[in-house]
This record gives C-alpha cells, structure tokens and sequence, in this order.
C-alpha cells in the first residue's frame, strides 16, 4: 500500500527543516565544512527521505520502521543544532527556531506512530 508523502505534515515539517538547516549552517566555519555541517545536513535529510521511503512501503510494518528511524534521525538533527550553538557556531536565536522546530517534528512523528500502531 503506497501512501502520499506530500499529504503528510510530518513530511512538510521535516522537508522544512532540510531547507532551514542548510541556510543555517552555510556560514559555518570552513573546518566544520565536512564535519559538523555535513552531520547537520545529513541528518536533516534523513529524517525526511525515511519519511518518503516508509510511506513507498508496502506494508505498515515497514512504515513504522522507516517512520523510526526518522524519530531518530530528527532526534539526532536536533541535538546537533544544540551542539552547533554551544560552540558558538549558530546564533543562539536560529538555534531556539530549529530547537522548536525539531520538537514539533518529532511529537508528530510519534503522533502518527501511535496513530499507526495502536490500529
């Protein structure tokens, strides 16, 4: 059973944070280019292409294990935003915005977890 990705709000929030955490972190030092900010970006866009690859899954088993790892990947992104601030890299503002914005990806993410797996 495919399901839409571009229907979910889970996809848009998390295909929002890709495009926030790659403008957030072109300025980053030069040294952090294939350290810290590649981290950031890949993890940003696992948690949205886990997202894509479980709903093109056939069955809700498999949905719910892509929609895991994405948990994982949006958890990952959010504590390397918070690392990202603490040594002075992102503006602690844009670091609050992302914080925020991870937070609300992930609750949604388990939202529709839950949703998922008590059915």
């Amino acid at each position: 059973m495919s399901r839409d990705h571009r229907k979910l709000d889970v996809f848009t929030l998390a295909d929002q944070l890709v495009l926030d955490i790659y403008r957030s972190s072109n300025d980053f030092p030069a040294p952090e280019r294939y350290g810290l900010q590649s981290q950031m970006r890949r993890a940003a866009v696992s948690t949205a292409c886990n997202i894509v690859e479980g709903s093109a899954r056939r069955t809700t088993r498999e949905y719910v294990h892509f929609l895991n790892v994405a948990t994982g990947s949006a958890a990952e992104a959010e504590y390397l935003v918070t690392l990202a601030e603490r040594l002075e890299i992102l503006p602690a503002t844009r670091a609050d915005d992302l914080i925020r914005a991870y937070g609300k990806l992930s609750a949604s993410l388990r939202a529709l977890l839950r949703s998922l797996v008590d059915d």
